[in-house]
């Protein structure tokens, strides 16, 4: 079943020109899809407008990370209006969701239609955030696709960042140019011990600009499975590793956040 009609939004005036941007990876299990919602909080904080798109069909993460998953009602495969499909977040008056589709798979999905929906989104919208499938395959290129830049996750390892310089090479095969690396799970004592690779083989790689850091924190996981993203948790100094990648995004020169370690009786003892 294709996408065959979606009623737009009204069009509102913009002052500046909405960012379409996908979030994408190599490999899965980076925390890409951590890394959209938690951006997406952030920039909403600031009072930017965003929408996250969950183009990782056949999946659908987003909506349960966020805790959103019971309001979800209408999804791609209706032919509604897409007021009612967006599903706007709890917690956050200016970050919505638009949910993926168990039943929609990219081969009927309606490429064209996505453009032309994505364009009157960005007549409602400051941010689009696209949450790609990982890898290279018909997801990622329908998602990219969609996109005027990108910022792609990875982990200091080998595999996710061999993985990730071909997304960067067919990225720019595909005109989006405007690129940014965000390096997630960074733990300083796995880099020091020699357990991982650095920052410096990372841009080696690569060879693009380093948007920022998020440190690893088992208290991502552990929001994740609550609905509860982890930038909401202002107590934790991780939350704070967004708002300086947000600051980054909008041309700023902020410096990394220090990982701010719990004193060991509270890492031992909670």
């Amino acid at each position: 079943v294709s996408i065959i009609k979606i009623i737009v939004l009204k069009p509102r005036r913009r002052m500046v020109m909405s960012r379409t941007i996908v979030v994408t990876s190599g490999k899965g299990g980076v925390g890409k899809s951590s890394m959209t919602i938690n951006l997406g909080y952030a920039l909403a904080s600031q009072g930017q407008k965003v929408c996250l798109i969950d183009a990782d069909f056949g999946l659908k993460n987003l909506d349960v990370m966020m805790g959103l998953e019971n309001r979800v009602i209408y999804d791609l495969n209706d032919v509604i209006s897409l007021k009612q499909i967006l599903v706007k977040d709890k917690r956050m008056d200016s970050l919505y969701l638009l949910p993926a589709c168990k039943s929609l798979s990219f081969e009927n999905l309606n490429v064209d239609y996505m453009m032309k929906m994505i364009e009157q989104l960005k007549n409602e919208f400051d941010f689009i955030l696209i949450d790609s499938p990982a890898g290279i395959e018909k997801g990622f290129q329908y998602a990219s696709g969609l996109s005027q830049e990108a910022i792609i996750v990875v982990t200091l390892d080998v595999v996710s960042l061999r993985d990730a310089d071909r997304v960067v090479g067919l990225l720019l095969k595909q005109g989006v140019t405007n690129l940014h690396m965000l390096v997630n799970k960074y733990n300083d004592e796995d880099i020091h011990k020699g357990r991982s690779l650095t920052l410096k083989d990372a841009y080696d790689i690569l060879s693009i600009p380093l948007l920022g850091l998020v440190y690893d924190d088992h208290e991502m996981l552990e929001a994740n499975n609550k609905g509860m993203p982890i930038y909401l948790q202002k107590n934790l100094s991780i939350s704070g590793c967004f708002d300086r990648i947000i600051k980054r995004l909008d041309g700023q020169e902020v410096p990394f956040q220090k990982n701010k370690k719990k004193p060991l009786f509270e890492r031992i003892f909670g």
